[in-house]
């Protein structure tokens, strides 16, 4: 704490005759800020801006929908991520609007903390087909490639499945909807108005992908940045450092969590990630189709794509770029163009015991968070 103390001394010296907006792009990066009441101990006209680092908030409706028909039509064993559950669509009043109103039709619907949950549960039902659905960045796109890599089919002089226990998976395959964070950020500040002056980088997907990912941000557009971990320190540290930046006019890419974020990543997650899955444009909910931002199965793993085993439920129909429920303003939040509580329907209509948009579901959605740190008020426009 004494070290936190000393970084927010250190803000405070500083001195702009304007406000500064710092962007921080990851979720749980947002949660500590909001936890730690860091806010409220910073100068006035510094301002923290939530960015697009919640893959529950930015996964496309018509990913969510195919795996609600999935489990409600085909009866497979649905498994996903829990926050993946309450993850709302756009259907009729009266319809089944989210995983967990499927399950509470009948439909067999688990949440799951991890691919190895998924596994185990493909390996206990070897007569039920099971579909991972799998949302998520780069963080936990990769220990689902390190599963892949693991289930391929067995080479006929091993005689012996790569799946655990000498059994192919065969019954379990994968609805993939994995995004990479950074082009996001590409987006936002090839636009001309990205809205913030400096970037703090997320932490986890630096240890993944390596730091120097993000050095476009200061050598393509002039803007400094930080990778931060997740204790007050280490993001009171690199805010100060964007700052000292933004004020001597230097600009770099400093980082901040040096003890985890090491230069290159971690090399095996890397090569299972190319060794699996392969980068496409995709969509992100509310927002449209983002060039290489996305992951797809490699055509090796295509006995394993629940997206070419099950056909008949992919709806682009569904893909509504740009849109959200009605009334509900996420799509700005996850661009940091508004603050949660700008949201026309915060704590209103949308509430985490009832959710309109996505932003409110996740641990990593900036409404949910700030609703948790006692924000229960919506700001009138």
């Amino acid at each position: 704490m004494d070290d936190a103390r000393a970084w927010l001394e250190k803000i405070h010296a500083l001195e702009f005759d304007r406000t500064v907006k710092i962007m921080n792009v990851c979720g749980g990066h947002e949660r500590s800020i909001t936890h730690a009441g860091l806010r409220g101990a910073l100068p006035t006209w510094l301002e923290l801006v939530p960015g697009p680092g919640c893959p529950v908030c930015v996964c496309p409706e018509e990913d969510v929908y195919q795996a609600m028909q999935l489990a409600l039509q085909d009866k497979v064993i649905l498994v996903a991520y829990g926050d993946m559950l309450r993850v709302p669509v756009n259907v009729r009043k009266g319809e089944v609007r989210s995983l967990a109103e499927a399950q509470a039709v009948g439909a067999d619907v688990r949440p799951i903390a991890s691919p190895l949950d998924a596994r185990r549960i493909a390996l206990e039902n070897p007569d039920r087909p099971v579909v991972f659905f799998a949302a998520g960045f780069e963080t936990t796109t990769a220990p689902l490639a390190a599963m892949l890599a693991e289930i391929v089919p067995p080479s006929p002089a091993s005689g012996r499945g790569a799946g655990g226990e000498g059994k192919p998976l065969d019954n379990l395959s994968i609805l993939l909807s994995g995004r990479l964070t950074w082009p996001a950020v590409a987006m936002l500040l090839n636009s001309g108005s990205p809205g913030f002056d400096a970037l703090v980088a997320p932490g986890h997907v630096s240890t993944v992908m390596g730091p120097e990912e993000w050095s476009f941000v200061v050598e393509r557009h002039g803007i400094p940045a930080a990778v931060a971990g997740f204790a007050p320190e280490s993001l009171l540290a690199a805010f100060y450092s964007t700052l000292r930046q933004l004020k001597s006019g230097e600009r770099f890419l400093d980082n901040c969590y040096r003890e985890v974020a090491h230069p290159g990543g971690n090399p095996t997650a890397r090569r299972m990630l190319a060794g699996t899955l392969d980068i496409v444009d995709a969509n992100w909910r509310g927002i449209g189709v983002i060039p290489n931002s996305g992951y797809a199965l490699k055509p090796a793993y295509a006995k394993h794509d629940a997206r070419l085993l099950f056909p008949d439920h992919a709806d682009p129909g569904r893909r509504r770029a740009g849109e959200m429920p009605p009334g509900c303003d996420c799509a700005q939040v996850v661009l940091g163009k508004i603050y949660p509580n700008q949201c026309r329907i915060y704590g209103r209509a949308c509430t985490p015991r009832n959710p309109v948009g996505p932003c409110m579901v996740s641990d990593e959605g900036a409404c949910r968070i700030w609703w948790a740190g006692g924000v229960r008020v919506a700001v009138d426009a």
